[in-house]
Formats: C-alpha cells, sequence, structure tokens
C-alpha cells in the first residue's frame, strides 16, 4: 500500500479523489488540446487506415540531469544507429495494392543468444508478395554484441537469415537447457528456432506449433500457464485474411483512392495456447483452457490481437493475460490455476475506454507503476484514441482508465501509438513510459491535416507522488522529438553502463538504436535463474526495498508491440546506496530472501530447491 506521507497525509483513494477534483478544477487547459482532437476525429476519414515512414537523426548531446520531480524532465538519448553497425532496414513487401499485413510489422528483440553476459539483437524482417520482388533480400536479421554496444550481424552463421512475412518475436528457453530460444511470427506459418549453444535450428513443425498457413500470427509470450517449471507459449493472432478478401473490400480514402483496410472489415480470430510437453512438442490446448471467446449473436471469434500482457494481477501465483485486440474489446484471462482461464476484461474493467467503446488496441503493458500496490496496463490505441491507461485503486481491481489524471491522455490523443514501455529511463525509481508512434497511410497528411505518417516519440516522465499527475511529457529533445514510422520497440543495457537503451524499428524504414547517455546514479541490475520454476524464472516477481521506497518488477520480456525486452530486471536507486531487502515471488508463490552485498552491480539470483512457502 501506499505511505500517506506519499500523498500528503492522504489514504490512496483519498489522493485519487484528490488528483481527479484538481484535475476538474483544470479542465479549462486541458479543453483546448481535446478540442483539437474532436476537430481531427470529426474531419477523419470514417475509419482507420495507416503505418510506415522514417528518418535517420545524428547523436545529440545530452540535456543536464533534473533537479527535482517539478524541474521539466530531459531525456538523455543519442542516436548511434550507423555508429553500432547497424544496417537493418524492414521490408514490407508494399507495391501499390496497400494489402493489410504490409502496415503491421514488424518488432525486435534483446536476447544473450550466445551467453556470454551482454544483449545482442533480433530484427524481425517481413518479405516481398510472390510476383512483385524487390532488389533487396529481407530475411530475419541477428546482430551480436560485443559488450560496448557495438554490433556485427551474425544471421547465416547463426543459423537465421530465412525470407519469410515476419511479424514479432518472443523469447524464451523452453527446454530449460540455458540457451534462450527463439518463436517468430508470421503472416503464413510460425518459426521455433531452437538454441544449440548459439547456433539456431528451425523446429515449429516437429514442436507442433507452425500454426496454420492462412494464420497471421502476431504478438506472442512465453509463460508457465500450468507451474510445471517449462515455459509454455501463448500466440496471438489477429484477423482472418486473405489477398483475395483485403481486394474485394477495396477500402478507400477521399481524395487517395485505395486505403489500407480497417480490422472491422475483417473476421476476428482465435489465439493459441500451446503446453509445452516437456519432451520439445508442444500440444494446443486453446480450446480446453478457455482462451478462444466466440460472440454469441455471429458465433464468429472475438479477437483480433496484437499485444499480450503476461502478469499475475491478482498476485494468486498464477500467471494471467491482458491482450489488446484491435476494434474489439479487450480480454483479460484470469488464470484459476486448474489449467483453465476466465475471461473477466468487461468485470474488471479493461474491456473498454471510459466511455464504454472498443478502442484499437495495439502495444501493450503492465507495470506497478506507483511503487505501491496499484497496478496499470497501458495500451497504445489508434489517432484520436488517446492512449489506455487502466490503474487500479488502493491495489484491488476493477480497473478505470486513468490516463487523462495521469498526464497520459491528452498528449497522446493524436498519436498513432504502437509500443508502449514502462521502463526507469533515469533510474530514479520510478518507471516512466515510452510510446513508439507512426501512422499507416504515408499521404495521410493530404486529407488530415493533424496527422502525418511518420510521428515524434513520446517519452513521459514519473514524477509521482511529488506531481498530482503521475507522467510528463519530455519535449524539446532532438533525438526522440523527430518523426519516425515506429512499431515495435525494446529496451537493454547494451554497453553496461547500467543505464537501459532503446531499440525501435519502423515499417518499411531502418531500425533505430538509442544509447542512454545519462550519468547514472545508483541502481542494481538481477538475473534470476529457475531451478523449480522455469529456468528463466518469468513470471517471477522482484521486490526491492530501499530506506524510502519498495519497487515491484515483474521477470518477463514479453512487453510493448511484437517485441521482447532484457530478462533481466533494472532498479534505480537514484541517490540510495544501500538496499534494506530484497526478495523474489517465484511462480507459484514460493519466496526467496536475497542479501544485496552492494549496488551498482549485477546481482545473479538462483532459486533454491526449496524455498519459504507463501508471499
Amino acid at each position: 500500500m501506499k505511505p500517506s506521507s506519499d500523498n500528503n497525509g492522504l489514504s490512496p483513494g483519498e489522493a485519487r479523489i484528490r488528483r481527479a477534483l484538481l484535475w476538474s478544477a483544470g479542465a479549462a487547459g486541458l479543453l483546448a488540446a481535446a478540442l483539437v482532437g474532436l476537430y481531427a476525429f470529426l474531419h477523419r476519414t470514417p475509419s482507420p487506415a495507416d503505418r510506415t515512414a522514417a528518418v535517420e537523426a545524428s547523436p545529440v548531446a545530452p540535456g543536464p540531469e533534473p533537479t527535482s520531480p517539478e524541474t521539466p524532465p530531459k531525456a538523455y538519448f543519442t542516436d548511434i544507429t550507423r555508429q553500432a553497425g547497424l544496417r537493418f532496414r524492414h521490408t514490407n513487401g508494399a507495391y501499390g495494392e496497400h494489402l493489410m499485413p504490409e502496415t503491421i510489422g514488424s518488432g525486435v528483440a534483446f536476447v544473450d543468444y550466445d551467453q556470454d553476459g551482454d544483449p545482442d539483437l533480433l530484427l524481425v524482417d517481413s518479405s516481398y508478395w510472390a510476383g512483385h520482388e524487390g532488389a533487396a533480400s529481407p530475411h530475419q536479421t541477428l546482430y551480436r554484441n560485443d559488450g560496448t554496444g557495438h554490433f556485427e550481424e551474425v544471421s547465416t552463421e547463426a543459423g537465421l537469415g530465412q525470407d519469410f512475412f515476419g511479424m514479432g518475436v518472443a523469447v524464451g528457453d523452453y527446454d530449460n537447457d540455458g540457451w534462450p530460444d527463439l518463436f517468430i511470427t508470421a503472416v503464413g506459418h510460425d518459426h521455433l528456432y531452437h538454441n544449440r549453444q548459439g547456433h539456431f535450428e528451425e523446429v515449429s513443425a516437429s514442436a507442433g506449433v507452425a500454426g496454420g498457413p492462412a494464420d497471421w500470427s502476431t504478438c506472442a509470450a512465453f509463460i508457465d500457464y500450468d507451474n510445471d517449471g517449462d515455459l509454455d507459449l501463448f500466440v496471438c493472432q489477429y484477423v482472418k485474411w486473405s489477398r483475395n478478401t483485403d481486394l474485394r473490400i477495396d477500402f478507400k480514402l477521399t481524395g487517395l483512392g485505395r486505403a489500407y483496410g480497417a480490422p472491422n472489415h475483417f473476421v476476428g480470430t482465435h489465439s493459441r495456447l500451446y503446453r509445452n510437453d516437456g519432451d520439445g512438442r508442444f500440444t494446443d490446448v486453446s480450446a480446453e483452457t478457455g482462451i478462444q471467446i466466440t460472440d454469441p449473436h455471429s458465433g464468429r471469434p472475438e479477437g483480433k490481437a496484437l499485444g499480450v500482457a503476461p502478469v499475475d494481477y491478482d498476485r494468486d501465483g498464477w500467471i494471467d493475460l491482458f491482450v489488446a485486440n484491435d476494434t474489439e474489446r479487450n480480454f483479460l484471462f484470469h488464470n484459476l490455476g486448474n489449467g483453465h482461464f476466465e475471461e473477466v476484461g468487461a468485470f474488471e474493467g479493461i474491456a473498454f475506454d471510459r466511455n464504454g467503446k472498443a478502442t484499437s488496441g495495439m502495444g501493450i503493458d503492465a507495470a506497478w507503476y506507483r511503487n505501491d500496490d496499484d497496478l496499470a496496463v497501458a495500451i497504445g490505441n489508434f489517432a484520436n484514441e488517446m492512449t489506455s491507461f487502466f490503474t487500479t485503486s488502493d491495489g484491488t481491481p476493477p480497473f478505470a482508465d486513468e490516463a487523462m489524471l495521469e498526464g497520459i491522455g491528452a498528449p497522446s490523443r493524436l498519436a498513432l501509438t504502437f509500443a508502449v514501455l514502462f521502463f526507469d529511463y533515469d533510474l530514479d525509481g520510478r518507471l516512466d513510459l515510452f510510446q513508439a508512434n507512426g501512422h499507416l497511410e504515408p499521404d495521410i497528411n493530404k486529407v488530415q491535416p493533424g496527422q502525418h505518417y511518420a510521428q515524434p516519440l513520446q517519452l513521459f516522465r514519473n514524477c509521482a507522488p511529488a506531481c498530482e499527475a503521475a507522467y510528463r511529457l519530455v519535449e524539446g529533445n532532438p533525438v526522440l522529438d523527430r518523426p519516425l514510422v515506429g512499431r515495435g520497440a525494446a529496451y537493454a543495457d547494451i554497453d553496461g553502463d547500467g543505464d537501459l537503451d532503446l531499440a525501435i524499428t519502423q515499417n518499411g524504414r531502418p531500425a533505430v538504436l538509442l544509447r542512454n547517455d545519462l550519468t547514472p546514479p545508483h541502481w542494481l541490475r538481477v538475473d534470476v535463474e529457475g531451478t523449480r520454476a522455469n529456468r528463466d524464472g518469468i513470471g517471477a516477481v522482484i521486490e526491492l526495498r530501499t530506506a524510502s521506497t519498495l519497487q515491484r518488477r515483474r521477470v518477463m520480456p514479453t512487453r510493448g508491440f511484437l517485441s521482447q525486452s532484457e530478462k533481466t530486471v533494472t532498479f534505480g536507486l537514484d541517490d540510495a546506496r544501500i538496499v534494506n531487502a530484497l526478495r523474489v515471488v517465484w511462480p507459484g508463490g514460493t519466496v526467496q530472501q536475497v542479501k544485496v552485498p552492494q549496488v551498482d552491480t549485477i546481482l545473479h539470483i538462483k532459486q533454491p530447491i526449496t524455498a519459504e512457502a507463501g508471499p
């Protein structure tokens, strides 16, 4: 629970009411931004359609470190894409027919594939359509990190480099051999790569996770839903799509002609849950576990999933699944602990926006953002739909969309947001929020003057509890303010200096690597290894206490949009030099207490064979 001092002597519920009253009193200031969004909404074309562009930028010197939460926030990022050795440019296959899959991809993952202690970089590529091949050679691209933040492409020698219409990626050691494996989603068959000590072998068919030739898979996550010690696999499915169906719909924008179709023109699909059988094979248990949701009136699948956030929201020891659906209600699959899930999104307040409408949900992430028991779920939405920011009150569901109250709503309204990421960019102990934005139609500005194909990144600094609204937009930084056609995003400490760097993919354009040049305050990075739990420790929760605060973080690489961040958990300590307590709550609820001898280092924690019971 929140300490009373964090809210000027008020209880958490009273503080939330106070923030609401203050927001109402200052509503005139937000009204102008809302009117701008309303004007753009009223002058938009009838349905969504846009995603793709990009610009490269040169390095920019970092700004001064803020002196207090009320100081206008600064960022410290430098674009090092070229000097780091990245030459990746996404291929979307567009040739003029405006086929919907061209607009979505692609993802990015930080993964230490060779187990040398530093994060390497995988960039998912799409492809050309048959009969419309181009000069480039699209392929799944892996870069090896030399430990200093410089990368060398090793796709072919590592056993990757295949050409297919890739979408997203999941990272997890599904056979518990100590080497992270890769699952890459696609339009068509998906691909599972078994890591054999730094060389990948494609095993999707023999493992039973290839899916169907007509599938369109998007985000994926390795999770241990049954707490049996190995990683299962959840795969988001988007819509039932084919080129012929797309062309028959013949979606148009006034003044532009044929445009990219919106998902509400397509039938939804069921996502898939594969249970790990422990012998290198998986079994599709989607139907029997209750994750297939069907419209009772039409009999059609309701899901159009683009993002998943696995998190034990009720802290009962079983991983639950928040699923972001595009133009359909969001799902919350509550894990009942008996091999079954119950869909409770509407009941728990996560299904619709504050007006009771389904949004164009894309990227998703979840975090305990105020360093108390209140969980937040952020979801990126379409232009003229602000980012959703669902939070609990006093740590207890149902959720309510607090985007306006917490400072996210107005600045995010005009953006078309794909990736959303919680991470502590300035290491002050509070989780900030990053957004990668970009539209679908290259010429959208011709019909909607308030919209642009390439859009700035957005970074919101968390200044709670000193600020009434938790988040303030970081402005005036050329690296963040330049327009990109953002899609996937992931974070990792690429150069071993303790702070977190960013990789961003663009649709049809070059990927971008941003180095964090913060002069770091104190920090602690924690890497866990399960013995009774899955070896990656995915699903574990790490709690760190200093003299002034309690931080709670998930071990979960699946974050954002189609992407995976590093598994290692980073705690910003600000000026704290001593960690008073650290504990790991492993999947299933067993607890391990750990002493922290020093800060500004990486702490490796291995789960004992037996552990203290109970949270």
